[in-house]
């Protein structure tokens, strides 16, 4: 098994009552992880301070909904939906990645640490950043943006373009200032016409 840094964590309390609003308190949690519905990577968890890392795959079963813990541009936690198919298997990094099932604990195929893979960055100031390997330096994004960072800190999540992982929104491309305010910049029509009146 693999150790986790427990400041890069989120507990399961937080993960249920502040992020999917499942429970009000921290007794709701308790009940519900007692039930035995929280599946995290394939086991059941009933520790309501479990830590959940990134790629973790969270299952509940009362609801059929399957979840995947990745960074989005921010850096935050994303709360991640997944199909039930792909919630099947999790990618585990070892400098190349490698994909295991869940279900029998055996790895089914892996990526190497190649030139034209598609990575995310999981530590310092790009964290959440997808891009794609050019060397062992630079990864430019999709919009052709360029950054540097450390091995220690790439995941490689696809083998070319393609992903092995679905992606949140936005598929980790982190927008300059001018680009997310004209983006999010919307004309306000009742507010026109009251100006011009």
């Amino acid at each position: 098994m693999l150790s986790k840094l427990l400041r890069e964590c989120l507990p399961l309390i937080i993960f249920l009552r502040n992020r999917l609003k499942y429970a009000l308190t921290g007794d709701e949690v308790k009940k519900i992880c007692t039930h035995r519905f929280i599946k995290i990577d394939g086991k059941v968890r009933t520790d309501i301070t479990y830590p959940t890392d990134f790629m973790d795959v969270i299952s509940i079963d009362k609801t059929g909904e399957n979840f995947r813990l990745i960074y989005d541009t921010k850096g935050r936690f994303a709360i991640h939906h997944i199909t039930p198919k792909e919630a099947k298997y999790k990618l585990c990094k070892v400098n190349d990645t490698i994909q295991i099932d869940l279900e029998t604990g055996k790895i089914t195929d892996f990526i190497k640490f190649d030139t034209g893979n598609l990575c995310m960055v999981t530590g310092g100031a790009n964290l959440g950043r997808i891009g794609v390997i050019t060397n062992q330096e630079r990864h430019p994004d999709a919009n052709g943006n360029s950054f540097a960072t450390r091995l220690c800190k790439v995941f490689v999540i696809g083998k070319g373009n393609k992903p092995w992982i679905s992606l949140p929104h936005g598929k980790g491309i982190t927008l300059s200032l001018l680009r997310r305010a004209t983006r999010d910049w919307r004309p306000n029509r009742a507010v026109d016409k009251m100006i011009c009146r």
